[in-house]
């Protein structure tokens, strides 16, 4: 089992810079790869970004260049840095474990229980 908490979500103005954490905890939890995705209301999950176990990154199109996934192995926890935000990038952010890395949210196993980000215009 991993377990999962976000934290670092808040309200900013466009063109502001947010970093997100989520902290994993469980025996196994940094063989797994990491994600975050985010889902607005009424729309569903999104891809965001993603980090494998090796530490390669993968982003959606929409946040390449602006954000970035890292990972503290000692922490067992990954960021997301968010630059140059967007009221577009207004969602609840979700970080999630898996095998592997995907952009696919049936892929991870394990979620938290999301963070709140709301970029005002």
């Amino acid at each position: 089992q991993v377990q999962l908490v976000e934290s670092g979500g808040g309200l900013v103005q466009a063109g502001g810079s947010l970093r997100l954490s989520c902290a994993a905890s469980g025996r196994t939890a940094s063989n797994y790869a990491r994600g975050w995705f985010r889902q607005a209301p009424g729309k569903e999950r999104e891809f965001v970004a993603a980090i494998s176990w090796g530490g390669s990154t993968y982003y959606a199109d929409s946040v390449k260049g602006r954000f970035t996934i890292s990972r503290d192995d000692a922490k067992m926890t990954v960021y997301l840095g968010m630059l140059s935000l967007e009221p577009e990038d207004t969602a609840e952010y979700y970080c999630a474990a898996g095998v592997q890395p995907s952009p696919y949210p049936g892929s991870y196993e394990f979620w938290g229980q999301g963070t709140q980000v709301t970029v005002s215009s």
